[in-house]
C-alpha cells in the first residue's frame, strides 16, 4: 500500500514523503521514549525505593531501568519502518543492533548487581569482580560481534573465524587485559592478596589497605589517607609484603637495637653486683648467676684475686641484657608464646647492638606503638644505672674549640 501510494507522487514528492515519515516515525520514538521514561519509569523507581528488597535499590544505582526504557524507540522503528519501504531493511537492521547493545548494557547492570550483592552478603573477603569484569570483556566482545553481523547480514560465525587471523594484533592490543586477567586468577587461587589487606609495594609508593581488586589494577588506601592504583600482573612480577599473617596472628614484632658505646662495657665490681641485687628484676638472676660462677671458677680452682680477667665473671652489658629479657617477660603487653629474643649482635660503627626482637599482643598500630615507645623509654633511662653509655653520632656542641 505504502509502495504504490508512493508511485502516485513525483520524484520531488517522493523525497518530501520520505523526510515527512521519517520525522513522523522519530516524533513516534521520541514520544514513546518520553512517556515511557516520564510515567512507567519513574513509578518502577519509586516503588523500587518503598520496598524492603535491596536488590532493586541496586537496579536503580546501575541504571538498569534507565537502558533498558531505549530498547522503546528500538522496537518503534522496527515495526513501523515499512512506511520507509526503501530503506525498511536499514532501519531494520540499525534498530536489532541498536537493541542488541541496550540488551549488552543491561546485562552490563545486572551483572554489576550482582556483585553489590555478593559484596554486602559474602562472609569472605574473596572478592568475584574480576571474574565479572572478565565476563563483560566477553559479553562486549559477542555484542560487538553480533551487531556487526546483523548490520552486514552475515552470520557470526563469519566474524568469529576471523577472530583467529587477528590473534596476533589482538594479543598485542589486549596484552595488559590477558597479563591481569591471569594474575588475578593466580592471586585468587593462592590467597595472595584480599580486600581489606594490608600490604606494602615500596616501589609504587603503596603501603596501607586493599580497598578495590579490579581486572586491570589494585587500589589501595594508604596511611595518609592518598590512593595508589597498582595493576595487577604487577604484584605478581614484583614482591610485595602482606601483612596480613601479622594481623591474623594477633601480634606486632618489635624489632629495634640498642646500641651500646664499647667504651663503657666492662666487668661488675662486688660494689655494682650489690646494687644490682636491688633491683626487682635482677635480684634472683644476681644470685643464682653469682652461685654458677662461683661453682665453675671452683671447679677448676682458677685464682679470682690475682687478675679479673681469671674466670668466668659477670659483666655490665650481659647484666643489662638479663634486666631487659626479665622486664619484657613481666611485661603485660609482651606475647609469651611467640618468638622472644634479647641478642648481641656483631659490633659496628656504632657500637654493640642490643637487639629486642619480641611480639606485642595487639595489631593495633596506635597501640603497638605507644607499647613500643613505652618499653623503650624505660630502657633508654636505666641504662646509666648500669653505667652503659648509649651511642650516638657527636653533634656540634659536643666539640670544644680551642683557641691558639
Amino acid at each position: 500500500m505504502w509502495t504504490a501510494l508512493i508511485e502516485k507522487y513525483s520524484f520531488n514528492n517522493v523525497y518530501i514523503y520520505y523526510l515527512i515519515a521519517f520525522i513522523i516515525l522519530s516524533l513516534i520514538g521520541f514520544i514513546g521514549y518520553f512517556l515511557t521514561r516520564k510515567w512507567l519509569l519513574v513509578w518502577i523507581e519509586n516503588f523500587a525505593r518503598k520496598t524492603s528488597l535491596k536488590w532493586d535499590d541496586h537496579l536503580i544505582k546501575h541504571h538498569f531501568f534507565r537502558r533498558i526504557v531505549f530498547l522503546v524507540p528500538a522496537f518503534i522503528f522496527y515495526n513501523f519502518s515499512y512506511i520507509l519501504p526503501s530503506i525498511s531493511i536499514i532501519i531494520k537492521r540499525l534498530s536489532l543492533s541498536f537493541s542488541v547493545l541496550i540488551i549488552t548494557l543491561g546485562l552490563d547492570s545486572l551483572i554489576s548487581v550482582l556483585n553489590d550483592i555478593y559484596e554486602a552478603y559474602r562472609g569472605s573477603h574473596r572478592p568475584i569482580k574480576v571474574y565479572l569484569q572478565s565476563f563483560k570483556l566477553f559479553l562486549y566482545g559477542s555484542c560487538i560481534i553480533i551487531m556487526a553481523s546483523i548490520l552486514m547480514n552475515k552470520s557470526p560465525w563469519v566474524f568469529i573465524s576471523s577472530v583467529g587471523a587477528m590473534t596476533a594484533i589482538l594479543l598485542l592490543i589486549f596484552k595488559n587485559t590477558l597479563l591481569s586477567f591471569v594474575a588475578t586468577i593466580q592471586l585468587g587461587q593462592n590467597n595472595l592478596i584480599q580486600i581489606g589487606d594490608w600490604i606494602q609495594l615500596d616501589k609504587y609508593g603503596a603501603d596501607g589497605d586493599v580497598v578495590d581488586i579490579s581486572l586491570h589494577t589494585v587500589t589501595v588506601q594508604n596511611w595518609d589517607k592518598t590512593l595508589t592504583s597498582i595493576p595487577t600482573f604487577k604484584l605478581i612480577e614484583e614482591p610485595f609484603i602482606n601483612w596480613k599473617g601479622m594481623t591474623e596472628s594477633g601480634g606486632r614484632r618489635i624489632k629495634r637495637n640498642l646500641y651500646i658505646d664499647l667504651n663503657s662495657i666492662h666487668i661488675c665490681t662486688s660494689d655494682e653486683l650489690e646494687r644490682y641485687k636491688k633491683f626487682y628484676y635482677l635480684k634472683d638472676y644476681i644470685i643464682k648467676k653469682e652461685a654458677e660462677l662461683h661453682e665453675f671458677n671452683k671447679s677448676r680452682q682458677i685464682d679470682m684475686k690475682t687478675t679479673l680477667i681469671n674466670g668466668r665473671r659477670m659483666t655490665n652489658i650481659g647484666t643489662f641484657r638479663a634486666y631487659i629479657e626479665a622486664y619484657l617477660a613481666d611485661h603485660p603487653s609482651i606475647r609469651k608464646d611467640m618468638t622472644f629474643l634479647i641478642r648481641q649482635l656483631e659490633p659496628c660503627d656504632h657500637g654493640l647492638p642490643i637487639q629486642i626482637y619480641v611480639f606485642t599482643n595487639t595489631t593495633v598500630w596506635s597501640d603497638y606503638e605507644r607499647i613500643q615507645a613505652d618499653i623503650f623509654d624505660h630502657l633508654l633511662a636505666v641504662t646509666r644505672e648500669f653505667n652503659i653509655t648509649l651511642f650516638q653520632q657527636p653533634s656540634g656542641n659536643q666539640f670544644t674549640i680551642h683557641s691558639v
